[in-house]
């Protein structure tokens, strides 16, 4: 029955289409939306339904995708019909990719299209070019308090260079990812200008209060996310009289989804920048997108739903597109973001593995990888069609936010053991030598997170100052470690530009006044290209990290195992030092490979029989896919050097 009113209305809302629109040629268009009509008018009729003006609404909503659909570029049409054909595609284990800011790679977006040679040379192959959107000088927090969501910011190029790095990506098979922020705008937008200046329509837009009363009632149940440089979750605007919610910064005004004209203007976003080439969007703070009163307005049903109706709107248009969930939320939410659906991804294709980033960083803190183990043994399984994107270090601070119930299952108590690994990174810690800084601290509960570059993190810029060559290999070591898990485990791979060539923190962002308060900036560098040069001399870290680094990527591509379609067992080592786990390829589940990674800075061992058990035939001829050698081996036990790895593989 239900279908039938949903068949019903889509019949209606043809027929009032616009004729400029019906007259185009809509012949996939059509088949698309009446696949996922019934979805989305469920999805639609949920949030928006209890509306009067439901069907009008819902008119808007699917001229928008037809406007869209008909913008589509021909080329990009094709890529879609390709890719319904082979909807795995970006579960293959080719894909590896890389974020950076425009304007600290290469200047701007001309320059990022000038340098695609360097992608190509270490085998990057998905490019997310942080966020490029107009934003107000001094209060852009980093790109994503937006202005305009249709300009790019003329720092950093105009739409032409865009278009042009687009264009020069797809010649070699170079996947764009684009951000769009869902959560919130600039206070200088136009619809935030609008609102000031006492339109109803746009003030709707928002969520804005004449007083305190409600604002007081959500801050009861809602967390500060900067509480050192923007405590609270509300500002008063002098120009409104009125309080407006501002759950990052002052200047950042909340979006308030639950009005049905801000999900389709937002959609309108999304599907404009896939238009102009995105492969994939980067849809920032999904996590926050519906607030209610009386909870932490984080992770609620309708923060889904908004996705899901996103999703399937935008396999209307553009069923080639990807979604990235940028929410970094506890474990036991983050696969949630995938959808609810028992195999197709039904909100996001990607969800970021902040559990394993976090989980890497602490293991090589405590030299073991007890809480490494146990976190990723509690993290639920992805669905079939979607994956992690694995990272080392990205543009954010790196948090904490293991499950306690992990942490106190190995032993620690989760408050000092975080406070422990803040001391640790930040050089407070006796015997440590990483050189990071502290972002946000809360004085009121102790809680902080950490900033600072991968290398410097690693102990390798304070190794170097000290001219300590151990010192200097270990670090290296570490790093080149670390990657090796991101590239073997399960998922798309990113790396954080810089990181590449062991980039150090760069303290320069303390003598600009819009950044001074922000420490993330210590590790969102400008790239010394004479630097980057370094990378083709042997004997320098810098050719030590991209050599690794190209060498392992390549390994990777040619691996069928390394494929994401949850072929993965984790092995529980009794040497607490290593972790390993299993890959196999999921068509011939006999072709194997063994991971094998020493956290700590001593040389271990570990009884080869343990992975015959697990189901990896260790007494068979065996070689390190890595280094092209067999494993070295003592008195019946496999020996690891310090913090290094083995991708093990029968032959």
């Amino acid at each position: 029955m239900y279908e039938q009113i949903s068949h019903s209305l889509l019949n209606e809302i043809l027929d009032d289409l616009k004729p400029e629109i019906r007259r185009q040629d809509l012949r996939h268009f059509y088949t698309r939306l009446g696949a996922n009509f019934y979805a989305i008018h469920n999805l639609f009729h949920h949030l928006y339904g209890r509306r009067d003006d439901f069907k009008e609404q819902m008119l808007k909503l699917v001229e928008t995708l037809a406007r869209q659909y008909i913008q589509r570029p021909e080329e990009l049409e094709k890529l879609d019909i390709a890719r319904e054909n082979d909807h795995n595609w970006f579960l293959n284990q080719k894909w590896v990719g890389m974020a950076l800011y425009s304007a600290g790679f290469a200047d701007d977006l001309a320059g990022v299209a000038d340098n695609t040679s360097y992608f190509q040379e270490l085998g990057i192959n998905l490019v997310h070019i942080m966020p490029i959107l107009e934003c107000p000088t001094g209060r852009s927090d980093g790109g994503y308090a937006v202005s305009n969501f249709r300009q790019i910011d003329s720092r950093v190029g105009k739409l032409e260079d865009l278009q042009r790095v687009s264009s020069e990506f797809r010649k070699r098979d170079i996947l764009l990812t684009l951000d769009v922020v869902l959560n919130h705008t600039s206070d200088e937008h136009e619809w935030a200008q609008r609102a000031k200046a006492g339109e109803q329509k746009y003030q709707d837009y928002y969520y804005i209060f004449d007083n305190r009363e409600i604002p007081d009632m959500f801050e009861q149940s809602m967390p500060e996310i900067f509480p050192e440089t923007a405590p609270g979750n509300f500002t008063w605007d002098e120009t409104l009289q009125k309080w407006v919610m501002t759950v990052f910064n002052d200047y950042q005004w909340d979006l308030n989804y639950s009005n049905p004209s801000v999900f389709i203007e937002m959609l309108d976003v999304i599907l404009f920048w896939i238009n102009q080439g995105a492969d994939i969007i980067r849809l920032d703070a999904v996590a926050f997108l519906w607030k209610k009163m009386g909870t932490t307005c984080q992770n609620e049903r309708e923060a889904h739903l908004l996705l899901q109706l996103m999703k399937d709107c935008c396999q209307v248009t553009a069923p080639g597109s990807l979604f990235i969930a940028e929410a970094i939320v506890a474990p036991v939410e983050i696969t949630k973001y995938f959808g609810e659906d028992a195999i197709i991804a039904k909100e996001c294709e990607i969800a970021y593995n902040a559990t394993l980033m976090a989980l890497l960083w602490d293991a090589l803190a405590t030299r073991n990888s007890k809480l490494l183990y146990q976190g990723l043994k509690s993290l639920p399984d992805k669905l079939e069609r979607a994956t992690w994107l694995n990272y080392v270090r990205c543009h954010d601070d790196i948090g904490l936010g293991f499950d306690d119930n992990d942490v106190r299952h190995v032993g620690y108590d989760p408050v000092a053991h975080r406070r422990f690994l803040v001391d640790f990174y930040t050089g407070a810690y006796e015997d440590s030598i990483a050189s990071g800084v502290p972002f946000m601290r809360n004085e009121k509960t102790g809680d902080a997170r950490i900033a600072g570059s991968l290398a410097s993190l690693a102990g390798l810029e304070t190794a170097i100052q000290s001219d300590d060559e151990h010192a200097i290999d270990i670090a290296l070591n570490k790093i080149i470690l670390m990657h090796s898990v991101i590239f073997s485990f399960g998922g798309l791979p990113l790396l954080y530009y810089g990181d590449e060539i062991a980039t150090f923190n760069d303290h320069s962002y303390l003598d600009q006044p819009d950044k001074a308060n922000d420490s993330r900036w210590i590790h969102r560098p400008k790239i010394d290209w004479e630097r980057a040069e370094q990378r083709k001399k042997q004997g320098t870290v810098e050719y030590a990290v991209f050599s690794a680094l190209k060498k392992m990527i390549a390994i990777r591509k040619e691996t069928t195992a390394f494929a994401d379609f949850n072929n993965r067992q984790l092995i529980e080592c009794e040497n607490p030092h290593i972790f390993s786990f299993i890959r196999y390829d999921h068509n011939r589940p006999s072709e194997q490979v063994l991971v094998i990674c020493n956290f700590s800075e001593q040389p271990q061992r570990i009884k080869m029989e343990k992975f015959n058990t697990a189901g990896f035939g260790i007494y068979g001829q065996v070689s390190d896919l890595y280094t092209g050698k067999r494993p070295t081996e003592f008195d019946q036990q496999l020996v690891i050097q310090p913090c290094q790895f083995y991708w093990l593989t029968e032959y």
